[in-house]
C-alpha cells in the first residue's frame, strides 16, 4: 500500500487488475500525465495518488458516470483524501485538526469512520478526532462530514460535503 495516496477507489472483489487499468485510463483521460494506482491488500480497494485535485476527479467522474458509463464499468466509489496519517488515534485527531478550519463556524458535522485491517476502535478515533472540531454535531444531516479511512497501519482523513464522495451505482 502506498504511503501516499489521495484518492480512494473501492471496485468489485476480484477486478482490481481490471479496475486499476480503467482509473490510469481514467486519470490520465483527465489530465495527469503519471497516476499512481496500486491495489491494497484489501479486495475490491485501490488507492491513487494524482497531481490533480481529488475533489475535482471526483467532480468530473460524477459528470462522466452519467455521460458515459462505460468509461468507469468496474469503478464504484470514489473518495478523496486529503492526507494520510499513521493509523494511531493521536495521529488522526492531529490531521482532523489540520483539516477542521473548513467547517464554517454557524455548519454542523460528523464523524464517519470506515475501517479495514484494523483492531482500532471505532469509539477511540471519534473521540480523539471530535476533540479537534469545535462545531455542533448533527449525525443525520449534517453540513461536513469528517471521513477517516483506515486501511491497515495508515488512515486517509478528509474534512467534505457529504456529497463528495461518489457512488458510481447511485450516479446512473
Amino acid at each position: 500500500m502506498p504511503a501516499r495516496f489521495n484518492l480512494i477507489v473501492t471496485t468489485f472483489r476480484g477486478q482490481e487488475s481490471v479496475a486499476v487499468m480503467e482509473l490510469k485510463d481514467l486519470l490520465t483521460g483527465l489530465g495527469d500525465p503519471e497516476p499512481r494506482v496500486e491495489m491494497t491488500k484489501i479486495a475490491g480497494l485501490l488507492t491513487a495518488y494524482t497531481s490533480l485535485d481529488p475533489f475535482k476527479v471526483v467532480e468530473r467522474v460524477a459528470e462522466i458516470s452519467v455521460k458515459e458509463p462505460w468509461r468507469i464499468g468496474s469503478l464504484l466509489r470514489f473518495i478523496p483524501v486529503e492526507e494520510v496519517v499513521e493509523a494511531r488515534p493521536e495521529k488522526i485527531a492531529e490531521a482532523v485538526g489540520r483539516l477542521a478550519s473548513k467547517i464554517p463556524e454557524n455548519e454542523t458535522f460528523r464523524i464517519t469512520v470506515e475501517k479495514r485491517h484494523t483492531s482500532l476502535s471505532s469509539k477511540e478515533i471519534i473521540e480523539a478526532a471530535a476533540s479537534k472540531v469545535d462545531r455542533k454535531v448533527n449525525l443525520g444531516n449534517p453540513d461536513w462530514v469528517v471521513l477517516i479511512e483506515v486501511l491497515g497501519g495508515v488512515a486517509g482523513v478528509s474534512v467534505l460535503r457529504p456529497g463528495q464522495i461518489l457512488s458510481t451505482t447511485k450516479q446512473q
